[in-house]
């Protein structure tokens, strides 16, 4: 932030933090991205953390990238059973917007 970078790379900025903390650091970051114009690029597993504050997901396996677009567009119950194993139920909420609910392997 110091060297007025136009891009801010973190790598799970919420891990190990409370609930709390990880909104409030989530939101943090949304709002240099509002604010400042600053490009954010993030890693985050939680799920449903990234859909609410990625305007762009990423999706990888074994390194490789194998998806890309908005949240909508990427975040399905196909391509959550393909990348990681999973069955989920991907649902939309008028408060939460989409969010995924996992219900098995």
């Amino acid at each position: 932030m110091v060297q007025k970078t136009p891009i801010l790379f973190l790598d799970e900025p919420t891990t190990y933090l409370d609930i709390y903390y990880q909104l409030e650091m989530l939101e943090l970051i949304k709002s240099l991205n509002v604010t400042h114009g600053l490009t954010i690029v993030m890693v985050l597993h939680e799920i449903n953390q990234a859909i609410r504050y990625s305007d762009q997901i990423l999706v990888m396996k074994e390194g490789e990238v194998v998806m890309e677009g908005t949240p909508n567009e990427v975040i399905t119950e196909k391509m959550m059973k393909s990348i990681y194993g999973v069955d989920v139920v991907v649902k939309e909420d008028p408060l939460a917007g989409l969010y995924v609910l996992p219900i098995g392997v």
